[in-house]
Order: C-alpha cells, then sequence, then structure tokens
C-alpha cells in the first residue's frame, strides 16, 4: 500500500515519527518519506540515521498553512502527529496550545483536501475523552475537526480518520524515563501520585502498526482505539524499582484516576471488532453513508451494549510485574 507512495508526517522527529520510520523504511519502498517539523536541530540529528535515498526533511510548523500546502503537493497519505502534550504546559499556555493543537489541525485538513492527498490519519489521546484538561479539550476539538472533515471534501477523494491510543512506554515526558532516571540518580523513593491509579499500556510500534492497520481499514470518519492492555501504577514501580519505597504525593492537575478511551455516552457510537473499536462519527456525512460495520480489511464489528465504558481502570487485561518487565523488553527501552 505504502510502496512507491508519498508520505508526511507532521512533527515527525518524534518518537513516532521516528518509530514510523524506521517502520516505513523496513518494510515498503516508498517513493518520498517526509519529515515535517519545526526543529532544524532535531531533523538534523534525525538525518543521521534516516538518509535513505526517500527521504526529505521540511522545516515548517503546522500553524503555517501556506507551508503545509507547500510541503503537501503530490502527497498521498499523511500522518498527523504534531502536538503539544504537556498537560501543565497546556494549562499555563493555553492560547499556544489552542494554536498547534487546534489551527494547527485545520491548516492539516485544508492542505490535504487542497493537494487531493488521497488518506490522513491523525494522532489523538485517551484524554481526548471525558477531558479535564486543556491537552485533552485541545485533542477533542481536533478529532471533531477531522471527522468533520469528510464532508468538506465535495467531490475530493480525500478521507480522514483518527487514531486513539492510551500512554506510549517510554515516549517522551512518560512516566518511565522518569522512574528511571529518578532511580539512575539514586532516589531512596518513587513519588506515586494515587496508588489507584491505573493506565492503558502501549508501545511505539505497536502504535505505529495499528496507524499503518488503520489505513486500510479506514472508510473515513472513524475513531479507531486498539485493544491494549492496562498497568496499575503500584505495579509500575515494582516492575522497574522492586523493594524500593513509594510516596503518595497525590493526583496533580488535570490528571485522571483512570483514563478513557471509549466513553459511556459515546457508546451507541461504538462498534467493538476483534482487537479494536470504532467510534462512528457523530454526524451523517453528505456523500453517503459508510457501512462502518464492516471495514476496508473485511472485518466485521458489533454494537457494544448502551452505557459500556472502555477505560483503564475496568480493562479485562491487566499486565503482571513480570509482564510489565517482559513489555519494557520488546518496546526496546
Amino acid at each position: 500500500m505504502f510502496s512507491n507512495k508519498s508520505i508526511l508526517i507532521t512533527g515527525g522527529t518524534g518518537s513516532f515519527g521516528k518509530k514510523y520510520t524506521k517502520t516505513i523504511l523496513e518494510r515498503y519502498n516508498p517513493k518520498r518519506l517526509i519529515i515535517y517539523s519545526r526543529d532544524e536541530l532535531k531533523q538534523f540529528e534525525m538525518q543521521q540515521t534516516f538518509n535513505a535515498p526517500c527521504m526529505r526533511y521540511f522545516i515548517g510548523d503546522v500553524r503555517d498553512a501556506e507551508r503545509l500546502k507547500q510541503a503537501m503537493q503530490d502527497v498521498d497519505f499523511v500522518i498527523h502527529a504534531a502536538a503539544q502534550k504537556q498537560v501543565p504546559a497546556a494549562e499555563y499556555n493555553p492560547m499556544e496550545c489552542i494554536k498547534t493543537n487546534v489551527h494547527g489541525a485545520e491548516n492539516v485538513i485544508q492542505a490535504a483536501i487542497a493537494n487531493d492527498v488521497e488518506k490522513v490519519i491523525a494522532l489523538s489521546t485517551d484524554k481526548a475523552a471525558n477531558p479535564i484538561n486543556l491537552y485533552g479539550a485541545t485533542k477533542l476539538a481536533s478529532d471533531k475537526l477531522f471527522v468533520a472533515a469528510n464532508n468538506m471534501v465535495g467531490k475530493g477523494r480525500t478521507r480522514f480518520a483518527v487514531v486513539r491510543y492510551g500512554n506510549v512506554v517510554g515516549s517522551r515526558g512518560s512516566v518511565v524515563p522518569f522512574f528511571k532516571r529518578l532511580l539512575s540518580e539514586g532516589v531512596e523513593e518513587l513519588p506515586i501520585t494515587h496508588a489507584d491509579m491505573t493506565r492503558f499500556w502501549i508501545s511505539l510500534q505497536q502504535g505505529v502498526d495499528f496507524v499503518l492497520t488503520n489505513f486500510k481499514r479506514m472508510h473515513g470518519g472513524e475513531i479507531f482505539v486498539p485493544k491494549i492492555p492496562s498497568v496499575r501504577i503500584m505495579d509500575l514501580a515494582e516492575a522497574y524499582a522492586p523493594g524500593v519505597a513509594t510516596k503518595i504525593i497525590g493526583i496533580r492537575p488535570g490528571e485522571k484516576l483512570h483514563e478513557i478511551m471509549c466513553p459511556a455516552d459515546d457508546s451507541h457510537l461504538t462498534l467493538e471488532f476483534g482487537d479494536h473499536y470504532v467510534l462512528r462519527p457523530t454526524i451523517k456525512f453528505h456523500n453517503g453513508d459508510n457501512d462502518y460495520m464492516l471495514n476496508g480489511l473485511g472485518e466485521r464489528g458489533e454494537e457494544v451494549g448502551l452505557g459500556y465504558e472502555y477505560h483503564s481502570g475496568n480493562n479485562t487485561h491487566f499486565l503482571t510485574v513480570d509482564e510489565i518487565r517482559e513489555f519494557d523488553k520488546l518496546a526496546e527501552l
């Protein structure tokens, strides 16, 4: 599907972008693989590892609509991974977060339509479901924009979908590198926000593979949610620091006890497939109804019960302490 095609990823120098680039180059033979981001130093560093003839590095910000339109010329597939993601920073700098996560999403949509891009997938987060912080609220707005964009294409071929998943093991700013840094500094106790806290758990490679597969599944307008395991924060501490004391510091502002990916309020829109869920769009598209029960790979879904909610606390699959350690190894941390 991706061989001899042109692919662009916004925010491509981030954790996801690097793993996505590595995966595409190993499995396919793309015509062009374009890294679009605003930090020239990160691009320079990435070029030292990924310098295949198909690679292109574009300096640009998703806030810059004209630069995006230029970068997307003759592009077939777009992955929108650029975002301001740090919850405290978003609370302190709300307009900057909105400019990148909301207005930037609008610019990606307009550029994709203007260039007749075939398919676009935007990365979301569990924090966009029933958001309680600004970051989550901006990503919910972004999700709504990308779903509604399918109504803006007219007779064009461009289709948009969203992928929503939980905490990526080892990504920048996440808890695992934080714990490991504290342990390397010789701390005698690990800070824990709440003893009952749970989180969804996914590796970078799993996230990349899920996105790649959903390019084949999508009709346009879906929010794809993978079925992934949960972890308990106390098990996580035991996995990385067995026997080390913990200190409860309290839930931080904008943080939840459990993360939600399929809210109960959307249960009437939620379909369950073998290894994932799909949230159907709340609006009806002008170009006819898509049969979201049957995806592009021929997989068939079923409606969930009214009031069903998929969150990290009610998950049927929790990793044990030993499984967390093994997951860590498989995630290549």
